[in-house]
């Protein structure tokens, strides 16, 4: 797969583990496709912490508003019945435990759960963002990013850089394979359209418990 379709496949992938009802976060980049994929006839509201709830797809070339873009500084639209307000009430929606699940990127996750996504030392970084934010108070915390990168491996057993926070993740969705976080570890729940089961092994450092039937991504 080239880059597109691996983003188009993870971002598809995501979209379906959203729910009738619920409040979601979009991190930037990657995550910022799901949008583009919900489910037909669900009543999902997108949340934005730069102020505003109520996200839809990203506009038609042309159609762009100036004044409407996401956290990540992208154009978006709105759906009737958007609302916007100040960083205050937005930060106070996601601390105040009101946003059901939260997808974002990473640079490392592991196996315990643990996210690094903020920081490279020795580069230079735009900051924290509202991430540290999502990732305490969503009730469920999505990873969605590629398996690995320039062929190493971003799923540890243990995270080497700085913490965004420590075990809030509880899926890792990646064009390899969807994987959950749990007690015992990391559990293989599906492969990716072109994968096999010695693709993630290969391609992931921490360890990975693979049950008896590991179905295959449907997107």
């Amino acid at each position: 797969m080239d880059k597109n379709m691996i983003r188009e496949v993870i971002a598809k992938r995501v979209a379906q583990e959203l729910h009738d009802g619920d409040v979601v976060n979009l991190g930037i980049g990657l995550p910022t496709m799901v949008a583009n994929y919900l489910p037909e006839g669900m009543d999902i509201t997108l949340q934005s912490e730069n102020g505003f709830i109520g996200i839809g797809a990203a506009p038609a070339p042309g159609e762009e508003d100036k004044d409407l873009v996401n956290a990540g500084g992208q154009y978006v639209t709105v759906t009737p019945g958007a609302a916007f307000f100040d960083s205050s009430m937005s930060f106070t929606i996601i601390r105040g435990g009101h946003v059901d699940a939260t997808v974002l990127g990473a640079l490392q996750v592991d196996q315990e759960g643990n996210l690094a996504n903020w920081m490279i030392p020795g580069k230079m970084v735009p900051g924290m963002g509202g991430a540290m934010d999502l990732v305490v108070g969503a009730k469920k915390v999505i990873v969605a990013m590629e398996h690995t990168q320039k062929g190493a491996p971003k799923i540890l057993k243990k995270c080497t850089l700085p913490l965004t926070a420590s075990h809030q993740v509880n899926l890792i969705i990646t064009e390899l394979a969807v994987l959950e976080v749990t007690a015992e570890g990391l559990v293989l729940r599906e492969l990716g359209p072109e994968a096999t089961i010695e693709d993630v092994k290969a391609a992931t450092e921490a360890d990975v418990i693979v049950p008896e039937n590991v179905k295959r991504m449907s997107i």
